[in-house]
């Protein structure tokens, strides 16, 4: 009679970091020899990648442990391990307040899985937080969730100071990957088959060689832009501060740097933008967009946005909204104000009652949405490139991504698209947060074992329901 094989259960919160290190967490455990499974009762390791930035999605992963706990009643020997930015956070609290809790893995402690699921094996409950000096990153061993995009992290934490913000405190200061890694990285992406590379940082643009600093993010576009096989390019998330004429050069020079940035701006009023200590005005933020757009006049850009800030006038927030009318988003990130533990807007006073500020990000998303949907109906009639990536809501359509990060949802036909490869549509109609198409053609399909292996994880010619994992890992 042969065994159960064992699982692991990962569930993640958060931005594309906590995405990535999820990634890597899955790899070291199907070294171990762990199968991914989507049902957390399957499980024998269930970690979930926390993310801390705003007060809800703390609270969103102590109630899940607290629902996921009970299922050591059929199952003792379960291990539940808290992972990410609350668990940085938190730390020996975590493991006082919830009983099932076995372990708790900051961010900057993910390569230490292993080694902490056999102290716990042994017994122990274990807190492996803080900031090591060295980080090592294993390119062979993720477990990569996507059949299309390849995210290669290019910088760690953040020096920034703003008062709102946990980052700092939860990633710890900024290191940077030398440029030869990332670049080994993205070239063991593209060998097998990754059409898109995203580069990754809190601050992706403040990225500076640590063996040459006179390298910074505009020599890593360059040469990453240049490398063959990459398709597409993108980057997240940009500091407006810490762009410069050389980097907005680079959407001139490369074609598939992707036409689309994100550019948190937080605030259009010059007097809270002080006070979130973010280091520019409106007006510096809006010379930015012009100057991208001058460079690239297709890029889009999205932003992030908080309502409610301690001591935000109704003249503060009507500046964020004449901001928004003026640089016209493709898209925003839009929240109210959640004070974090350790920063400094707490202190700050002039705290906004709920109920303005959660009016007026109604008011904000009501603008945002006139204003996304102006944008998309001007694609009507146009053809676009799209990266199928999946189906869409039945298996009569398909749904993938264009360059500028629209959605895009069209017929599969007969002969569906395959995941991955890239499409020609024309689009028929605009919704606020999606496009509506047709196929223009016959689709393109890159070059590399993904189309190449035939049938099986990564190889189908037909995309799947739910992405398959792209195991870069090898078992051991």
């Amino acid at each position: 009679m042969t065994s159960r094989p064992r699982r692991y259960f990962v569930e993640t919160w958060g931005c594309q970091m906590n995405e990535l290190d999820s990634q890597r967490l899955g790899g070291q455990l199907m070294r171990q020899g762990l199968l991914p499974t989507q049902r957390p009762e399957e499980a024998d390791v269930i970690l979930l990648n926390s993310c801390s930035v705003r007060e809800k999605a703390e609270q969103k992963v102590f109630s899940r442990i607290g629902e996921y706990r009970l299922l050591k009643g059929g199952k003792p020997d379960l291990l539940i391990g808290l992972c990410g930015c609350v668990a940085q956070q938190e730390g020996e609290r975590a493991l006082e307040r919830m009983a099932g809790l076995d372990f708790v893995l900051g961010p900057a402690r993910v390569g230490e899985l292993v080694e902490v699921v056999e102290r716990r094996r042994r017994g122990e409950r274990v807190v492996a937080i803080g900031f090591p000096e060295e980080r090592h990153y294993e390119i062979d061993l993720l477990a990569r969730e996507s059949e299309f995009k390849g995210m290669v992290t290019v910088i760690e934490g953040c020096d920034k100071r703003c008062t709102f913000c946990i980052v700092p405190s939860t990633r710890g200061p900024e290191i940077c990957r030398p440029l030869a890694d990332i670049v080994a990285e993205v070239r063991h992406l593209v060998d097998h088959g990754f059409a898109e590379i995203e580069l990754l940082g809190q601050t992706v643009n403040h990225w500076r060689d640590p063996r040459d600093s006179t390298l910074d993010f505009a020599d890593l576009l360059d040469r990453i832009a240049a490398l063959p096989g990459v398709r597409r390019l993108r980057f997240v998330t940009s500091y407006p501060r810490d762009f410069t004429p050389r980097m907005i050069e680079q959407l001139r020079r490369h074609g598939n740097i992707c036409d689309y940035l994100h550019l948190p701006v937080q605030s259009g009023s010059d007097s809270v933008l002080r006070r979130m200590g973010r280091g520019y005005g409106a007006g510096d933020y809006e010379r930015l967009a012009a100057d991208l757009r001058a460079a690239r006049s297709t890029v889009a850009l999205s932003t992030d946005l908080i309502v409610g800030f301690p001591g935000e006038t109704d003249a503060d927030f009507q500046a964020t909204l004449e901001l928004v009318e003026r640089v016209r988003f493709a898209a925003i990130f839009a929240f109210c104000y959640s004070e974090r533990p350790g920063t400094a807007a707490i202190r700050l006073g002039g705290a906004i009652p709920s109920e303005v500020a959660k009016e007026r990000l109604q008011v904000l998303l009501r603008l945002q949405n006139r204003i996304q949907a102006e944008i998309n109906a001007g694609f009507v009639g146009r053809e676009l490139e799209v990266l199928v990536t999946g189906w869409g809501r039945d298996r009569t359509t398909l749904a993938g991504r264009t360059s500028c990060h629209r959605i895009v949802h069209f017929p599969a036909g007969d002969r569906p698209a395959p995941l991955g490869s890239f499409q020609r549509c024309r689009i028929l109609r605009a919704l606020p947060h999606s496009l509506l198409g047709e196929s223009a053609g016959e689709p393109e399909i890159p070059a590399g074992p993904r189309f190449e292996a035939g049938e099986g994880v990564g190889g189908s010619r037909e995309p799947s329901r739910s992405s398959p994992l792209r195991v870069l890992a090898s078992a051991r």
